[in-house]
């Protein structure tokens, strides 16, 4: 990205959610040089050379939010909290992916802008109103002209995947009411650098936010964060809530309580990124000598949980399928197939970890509490899992 000071290298990566077929696996596979850097004017963290959103976020898209409790949860939550604190009578979602979030409001009241065709279609069949267009103004204006301005826009991990947010939040402003509200839902940076999530950083993550960052470019387009919610999911979000300059909503502690960690952990010092990239570096090699060390007594690794996540992880630290024999997931679209750049076959979740399986590599760690809890039966017969977060171990 423009004027970008680079602080980390993580190699050559393939398409993070390019799930390969049989076929595939004899075609030579693209792939990006992944760096990540520091806007030191704007306080952004984002990815050296985004790739067109096109080939990213098309009609063969794999993610689906209600493959994960956690995730159905959160949404069922969240739509709780809204309709009690804001009472919107219309609502635009930018990103509905399978309608996890839409599904619970009423179908007159809500909107979902999905650039996926596939995951879009699913919404559709549900009765909703929903457009398949990648965000920007002329989509803004197209359903501002249909629909008329919203109430409340909420958008979760989708606005970090978009490299023009200038024209984001001005798509936003034309169909945003003047006193509505925008809520949007991303990964944390402060939560990423103290665990060391270093897989927060892939293809389709441009942005990794954080609050100081967010508000310089939020004031270019008169729009003010009023309040801050921690989030646990994903290994650390941060959800923001946005009014216009001319909404009269009092701005809570919350932002100042945030915007004080950010400075006292010091993510506005290039030397804070520096610091990080050395805890990436020395992560990598522990990792890297926990499979060869299980793999040297020939005992068997499977993977759990197939993400875009993991494909950072699996590339930058060189870990492919003569280390771990299989993954297994619930995700249907992912099944049967190969994970991108290493290669190692997906298999469909069978309902429990098989009784051959010692170890096992948490691929969704970001969903580790649920997985754990489903998996009972294999950790009370002894068996292991291993991590890389914040330091790579085996629990």
């Amino acid at each position: 990205m423009k004027n970008n000071i680079n602080f980390l290298d993580l190699g050559l990566q393939p398409l993070a959610n390019n799930y390969l077929s049989k076929k595939d696996l004899k075609k030579k596979e693209k792939k990006y040089r992944l760096k990540v850097g520091i806007n030191l004017k704007t306080k952004l963290v984002s990815i050296n050379k985004p790739i067109s959103s096109k080939i990213m976020f098309n009609n063969k898209y794999p993610y689906r939010s209600s493959m994960s409790k956690t995730m159905i949860k959160s949404f069922m939550d969240l739509s709780k909290f809204i309709n009690k604190k804001f009472n919107p009578n219309k609502i635009l979602e930018i990103g509905s992916n399978d309608g996890s979030f839409i599904k619970n409001f009423s179908k007159k009241k809500v909107i979902g802008i999905e650039p996926c065709s596939n995951v879009e279609k699913i919404t559709k069949k549900m009765g909703f109103n929903t457009y398949a267009n990648y965000w920007d103004k002329k989509t803004a204006q197209k359903i501002c002209k249909i629909n008329g301005k919203v109430d409340l826009i909420y958008s979760a991990n989708t606005i970090s995947h978009i490299q023009n947010l200038d024209e984001v939040f001005e798509a936003i402003n034309i169909i945003l009411n003047e006193n509505g509200i925008l809520i949007i839902e991303d990964p944390s940076l402060l939560d990423c650098l103290k665990k060391n999530t270093y897989d927060q950083f892939y293809n389709e993550h441009i942005y990794v936010f954080s609050l100081i960052g967010l508000e310089n470019i939020l004031k270019r387009h008169n729009l003010k964060i009023f309040h801050v919610q921690n989030l646990s999911i994903h290994g650390g979000s941060n959800r923001y809530f946005i009014k216009k300059n001319q909404n009269k909503r009092k701005k809570e502690t919350s932002v100042k309580i945030n915007r004080n960690k950010e400075i006292k952990y010091g993510l506005e010092k290039l030397s804070t990124y520096k610091q990080f990239t050395k805890r990436v570096i020395s992560s990598k090699k522990t990792l890297k000598n926990i499979f060869k060390k299980i793999n040297s007594k020939n005992k068997k690794i499977i993977g759990y949980g197939v993400t875009a996540k993991s494909t950072t992880i699996l590339n930058y630290c060189k870990i492919d399928n003569s280390l771990i024999e299989y993954f297994i997931d619930t995700t249907k679209d992912k099944q049967n197939k190969y994970t991108p750049g290493t290669k190692i076959p997906i298999y469909k979740y069978p309902g429990f970890i098989k009784d051959d399986v010692e170890f096992v590599f948490l691929g969704a760690w970001n969903f580790r509490e649920e997985i754990f809890k489903k998996e009972k039966k294999f950790i009370k017969r002894g068996g292991k899992f291993i991590i890389h977060t914040p330091t790579p171990k085996i629990i």
